[in-house]
This record gives structure tokens, C-alpha cells and sequence, in this order.
């Protein structure tokens, strides 16, 4: 490691803080970040180092500067320097070239099917937001399935309404019954929707936060038991005939049956894929099917299948050992190099974001680099829903921050405060506003602190969300509902720039923005935080985003 020739750092702890979901929109009256009482956040913004970052698409590893960014893909661009390809584009290319189905995995699972007589299952989200999953993935899996002989299907159908429109899971049924359909006709085959239900009802429960969510899916998708419909369109339309304001993420789980009663539960012998590509909220499901001990819940049947992920969710555990397509091989990150020079660290969130200022900052894996340098704290997440309690647990992150500093002088600290994001999903924009506004407060209390300490502090986010809460069309005017002529909410991450403020108290012009990099991005800011530790960051990583006078 090289010291900076012209500066050393300051005495005190480097605090980077994650304001989660909460990028720069239109000031207008669908901008909870704009209505929030931010003052802390507005000084930040005119008084100290500052600029603003890509936090989606390209700048992240994603397909194409259409796609909008994630805390996953961007707490893996700020911890490990670089910008590697992400699930959504490794998996669109590894179907474009027909690599996924000239796999072992692939062809082991679908021989199993031939050999046996058995049935594929398919579980995953459906819908295009390309965060978890897309769509189009699935549509190709199911043609390829049927060319080879796969005579008998069945879709677990996970409803959006996060990533995309919250009330849209009927556009995304009506596209994946036509494409059964077109199957069903020309190869005669046997290709149906089974079970489904609201994201946030069902399977993809994430950290341990609440395992009841995946009882239920496995009661739906592998039990067959649950509220019986005709059709998934059928249970969608229902739902919402019995309660008007439920949103797709929240629809009740549902099993279809038809004369002889639910037609897809899965079974010994069978093959299952789920079809997401993103880990966090995939991993729970597959221990469910992958773990002969499992003490979460009484599966009651523990089918024997083939199982596969679309990726491998926890390289540590090699969870799943059979997956579709290779995850982005990240190494050489942030922490592992703190950890090898020998710098103390502290990592801090509630539940909903303990995994990324953990598993994701560090490329994908929960081993520490240093179990002497590093600790981690993980702040149990109120399991009501969070627009209830929009200030969530922000005050204990920056106790836990302040108190690990106050006691061990740990050199560097990242924490995530979740609020901006986890509101920004339930549509509720009196509750964004307040959750920005209470993050504002703990910051404030946070930067006070580091300031009486000698420290810097990096402010950022990690993508938009809570910064558009209603939908947009194409000219930039609020939708209305047909019904209701409410403003339609918007639940979904936004594709804003994000901001970046160094809180340096005893700053003086020793360095500035470099405002010579063609883009900035999130990929940028672990360059920055070596620099101001006073050294010069790894040759692989992104620049920085500092100069020095």
C-alpha cells in the first residue's frame, strides 16, 4: 500500500453512510425526497465536496442504461471498486447463446423429466423489472423445454408489483398463459400455472426476516395446498374484487385445481428450477428444497427432486450446488484490501439491509476477510409493514455506528440506513417523506459526532426510489387511476443520479471532484475512500472521484 505523496488522511474514522433509495428526482409533488424535511442532506449538497453518480444500468454491470439499479448490483459496484456483469446480463447472454441449455445442469434436469415421465417446475417472479428476474428468461426455458421432450410443465408464478407497476400481474399472466398456449398447440404438450401469490405474501422472504413467507410458498408450490381457482387470472381478479386497494406484492397465495384438484404439486422425482437470478431473496426457498435437515418450518413432504437455481445464491455455502448460469466472479474488493493493510472495520444495518453492507459489499460472500479487524452488527428489522413505522430502525444503526467508534476507534465504517428504500416500495408517500426526513435527522446526529471526532464521512446512495412514488408517462405528467383518478403510485426503483458528499470538517482545498472522468459511478467510490485513508487505491479498481492540489 502507497501513501499519497500530498495528503495523509485525517486523525479520525471514515464513515460511509448508504441513504438507501434515495436519489435526486424532479422537486415536484411525487418527490418524497423533495417534500422530506432534509436539512442536513440540502447542506451537504452546497457546502461540501459534492457530485452526482450513476447508479444504474452500464455504471453497475447492467444490460443497458434502461435498466434501472438495485441495492444488490450497487452495494457490489461501491465495495468492490469495479463494475463486473450482473445476474440480469449474464443470464440474457448465456440464453441468447444457447449456453444455459448446452449445460450439464439443464440437461440433467430436463433428461430427469424424459427418462421418468416426470414434471418441470418452474418458480420464480414474473414480470420484466429485470432486478430478480425477467420474463423473457422464463419464456425461453419453456420453449427449449418443450423442443426437448419436456412433456409436462408447471409456472409458480411470484407476482411484482415492486419493480414494476405495482398492479400489473395480469399483463405478465396474459403474456405467459399465451406462450403455454402456443406450447400446448403445436408440441402438444402439458404446460400450466400452478400456484403463485404477492412477493411479499410468499417464498421470497430474505435474511431470516420472516420464514412464514416461504411456509407459505411451499404449502402453494410444493403441497398444493391453498385457496383453489380455475386460473391465476381468476385468483389475481378475485383478490382485488375482495380488497381494492391490494397491491400485486401483496397478493394472498393461490393453488390451481382443476376436476381432479391442484395441478402442480411437485414430487418425487421431479425437476425444479427457480428463476431468479438474484441471491438474497432467492436463498431461503432453495434451502427448503436443498437441505435434508431444515428446522424452519415442517415441510411436511420433503419431495426428492432435482433442484437448480438460476445462479448459485451463496458461493460460501455453494448454495444451490446445481445453478443455470456462473455469477460474476468478484474479487480484490474494498474490504479484503482494508482487511489485508491491516485497517479495522465495522458494518452495520437493520435486517432488510444487513446482507448488503455484508454479502454483497464483499462480492458475494458472507466470510469476513479478518475476524480480528472486521465485525458486523445486524439490527433486527420490525417485522410490521414498514410504511407503519417509516422511521424504521435508523436511530439504533446510528447508535450501534457511534458507540462501535466510540469504543474501539474502528477506522472505517459503512452502514445503510434502508428507509428511502423500503417505503419507497410500499407506495406510501406520506410515509417516504417521513422516512427520508427521519434518516436526515439520524445523519445529522451521526455527522456531529465524526466532526468531534477528526473523521470524514462518505454520504451516497445506492439507487433512486423514494424520489419518484407516483408514475410517470412518456411527457413527464403524473397517471391517474381510470377508476379512482388517485395518482397511480409508483413502488419501483427510479433511474436517477444519486448523490455524493464528502462531510470533511477540516477540509481545505487539499482535493476536489475530478471532474475529468467521463462517467461517475458508484464502481468510483471505493478509489475514493483509499484517498482519503491517504493512499493510493489498487490499479484494477475505478478512479477516483477526488484530485489532488
Amino acid at each position: 500500500m502507497k501513501a499519497l505523496k500530498n495528503f495523509s488522511g485525517r486523525k479520525g474514522p471514515l464513515v460511509l453512510v448508504v441513504l438507501d433509495g434515495v436519489a435526486i428526482g424532479e422537486e415536484d409533488n411525487g418527490n418524497a425526497v423533495h417534500l422530506a424535511r432534509t436539512p442536513v442532506l440540502d447542506s451537504l449538497k452546497k457546502e461540501s465536496v459534492y457530485c452526482e453518480l450513476q447508479a444504474h444500468g452500464t455504471a453497475v454491470g447492467l444490460p443497458s442504461d434502461k435498466d434501472m439499479g438495485n441495492s444488490e448490483v450497487g452495494h457490489n459496484a461501491i465495495g468492490a471498486g469495479q463494475i463486473y456483469d450482473q445476474g440480469a446480463k449474464l443470464v440474457s447472454e448465456a440464453i441468447d447463446s444457447q449456453q444455459m441449455f448446452m449445460g450439464s445442469t439443464w440437461q440433467e434436469l430436463t433428461q430427469n423429466c424424459t427418462d421418468k415421465n416426470t414434471c418441470l417446475h418452474f418458480i420464480g417472479l414474473l414480470s420484466d423489472g429485470n432486478v430478480h428476474s425477467h420474463i423473457k428468461h422464463l419464456l425461453a426455458m419453456l420453449t427449449h423445454a418443450s423442443t426437448e421432450g419436456v412433456v409436462r410443465v408447471r409456472v409458480h408464478c411470484l407476482l411484482d408489483g415492486r419493480d414494476v407497476s405495482e398492479i400489473s400481474a395480469i399483463k405478465y399472466i396474459d403474456m405467459l398463459e399465451e406462450h403455454l398456449q402456443q406450447i400446448n398447440s403445436q408440441q402438444n404438450c402439458d404446460y400450466k400455472i400452478a400456484s403463485g401469490g404477492g412477493r411479499m405474501h410468499i417464498t421470497m422472504d430474505r435474511y431470516g426476516a420472516d420464514w412464514k413467507m416461504v411456509e407459505r410458498g411451499w404449502h402453494a408450490h410444493v403441497l398444493g395446498k391453498g385457496r383453489a381457482f380455475s386460473s391465476a387470472k381468476e385468483a389475481i381478479t378475485t383478490f382485488r374484487q375482495e380488497n381494492s386497494e391490494i397491491t400485486d406484492q401483496f397478493l394472498p397465495s393461490f393453488v390451481v385445481h382443476d376436476d381432479k384438484g391442484a395441478v402442480g404439486e411437485i414430487k418425487d422425482d421431479d425437476s425444479v428450477v427457480f428463476f431468479n437470478f438474484r441471491g438474497d431473496r432467492a436463498l431461503e426457498i432453495t434451502q427448503a428444497f436443498t437441505m435434508e435437515f431444515f428446522d424452519k418450518f415442517d415441510r411436511e413432504r420433503y419431495p426428492k427432486v432435482k433442484f437448480a437455481g438460476m445462479m448459485q445464491y451463496d458461493g460460501d455455502s455453494k448454495t444451490p450446488e446445481k445453478f443455470l448460469v456462473e455469477p460474476p466472479l468478484i474479487r480484490n474488493t474494498l474490504g479484503e484490501f482494508l482487511a489485508t493493510n491491516g485497517f479495522s472495520q465495522f458494518a452495520v444495518s437493520e435486517t432488510q439491509k444487513y446482507g448488503h453492507v455484508t454479502y454483497f459489499w464483499n462480492g458475494n460472500r458472507f466470510d469476513k476477510f479478518s475476524e480480528t479487524l472486521e465485525t458486523y452488527q445486524e439490527i433486527p428489522s420490525d417485522t410490521v409493514s414498514f410504511e407503519q413505522r417509516p422511521w424504521m430502525k435508523a436511530a439504533e444503526i446510528t447508535d450501534a455506528a457511534i458507540d462501535n467508534i466510540e469504543k474501539y476507534q474502528t477506522k472505517f465504517t459503512r452502514l445503510n440506513y434502508p428507509n428511502g428504500d423500503m417505503i419507497g416500495h410500499t407506495g406510501d408517500i406520506n410515509a417516504a417523506t417521513i422516512a427520508v426526513s427521519a434518516v436526515d435527522l439520524c445523519l445529522g446526529r451521526l455527522l456531529k459526532f465524526i466532526a468531534q471526532k477528526d473523521g470524514v464521512a462518505i454520504v451516497l446512495a445506492d439507487h433512486g426510489n423514494a424520489d419518484e412514488m407516483y408514475e410517470k408517462d412518456g411527457q413527464g405528467n403524473f397517471i391517474r387511476n381510470e377508476q379512482t383518478q388517485k395518482l397511480k403510485n409508483k413502488t419501483s426503483h427510479t433511474l436517477n443520479p444519486v448523490p455524493f458528499a464528502i462531510f470533511d470538517p477540516h477540509y481545505n482545498n487539499e482535493y476536489k471532484i475530478n471532474n475529468s472522468l467521463a462517467k461517475k459511478g458508484l464502481s468510483n467510490v471505493a478509489a475514493t475512500v483509499v484517498n482519503l485513508l491517504g493512499y493510493e487505491p489498487p490499479s484494477e479498481w475505478q478512479p477516483s472521484l477526488i484530485v489532488f492540489e
